[in-house]
C-alpha cells in the first residue's frame, strides 16, 4: 500500500469513526429515554446503539493502525496510548489518544457488564459525555482537512446532532425508563 493510500485511508476512517460515535452518543441517549425512534421499539434502538459502537471503535482501531504506519503521521507506540507525548500538534494528538483510551475503558466495561454490574457499567458509560468532546475537538485540531467546506460540514452535522440529543435529555420531560418509573400497581 502507497504512502498516500495510507494517509488518504487513516483520514477517511478517522472521519467516518467520527460520524459512527456521534450516532452512538446520540442513540445511547435515545436508548436511555425508553421511547420508540419513530417505528423501532427499545430493544431495537439498543442493538443499533451496540452495533454504531462497535462499528466506530473498529474505525478508530483502523484509523490509528493507518495512521501508525504512514511514514508522514510519524506515531509511535506510545502516542497510540499515552497522551500529549506525540511529535506533531500533541495537544491534539494527545486528545485523540485521550478519547482512544476512555473508548477502550468503556468497551471492556462494557464486555464485562454483567460482571460489573448494572451500577459501576453506567458510571463508567457516562465516560462517552466526555469521549465525544475530545473526538471532535481531536478531529478539527489535528485534522488535516479543516480547510475543506465538506469537513466542517460534516463536523457541523456532527456537533448539531449531539447538541440535539443533549439538549432533548436535558429538558425536563426526558423520562430516562419512564416505564420503570410508573407505580406498580398492587
Amino acid at each position: 500500500m502507497t504512502d498516500e493510500a495510507l494517509w488518504a485511508l487513516g483520514r477517511g476512517t478517522g472521519i467516518t469513526a467520527l460520524v459512527f460515535l456521534t450516532m452512538s452518543v446520540a442513540l445511547g441517549i435515545a436508548t436511555r429515554s425508553g421511547r420508540r425512534i419513530t417505528t423501532l421499539p427499545r430493544f431495537a434502538v439498543a442493538d443499533v446503539h451496540r452495533f454504531v459502537a462497535l462499528a466506530a471503535t473498529v474505525l478508530v482501531a483502523l484509523h490509528m493502525t493507518l495512521l501508525f504506519f504512514d511514514p508522514y503521521a510519524q506515531l509511535r507506540l506510545l502516542d497510540l496510548a499515552v497522551p500529549f507525548l506525540g511529535a506533531y500538534r500533541p495537544l491534539w494528538l494527545g486528545l485523540g489518544t485521550l478519547a482512544f483510551d476512555l473508548l477502550a475503558v468503556v468497551v471492556i466495561t462494557s464486555l464485562l457488564r454483567h460482571r460489573l454490574g448494572v451500577r459501576t457499567f453506567r458510571a463508567v458509560h457516562w465516560a462517552t459525555y466526555a469521549l465525544w468532546p475530545l473526538t471532535i475537538a481531536h478531529s478539527i485540531g489535528n485534522g488535516t482537512d479543516t480547510d475543506h467546506e465538506w469537513f466542517l460540514t460534516i463536523a457541523g452535522c456532527c456537533v448539531l446532532t449531539v447538541a440535539a440529543a443533549l439538549v432533548w435529555r436535558a429538558r425536563p420531560a426526558f423520562a430516562e425508563y419512564a416505564d420503570a418509573r410508573t407505580p406498580s400497581r398492587r
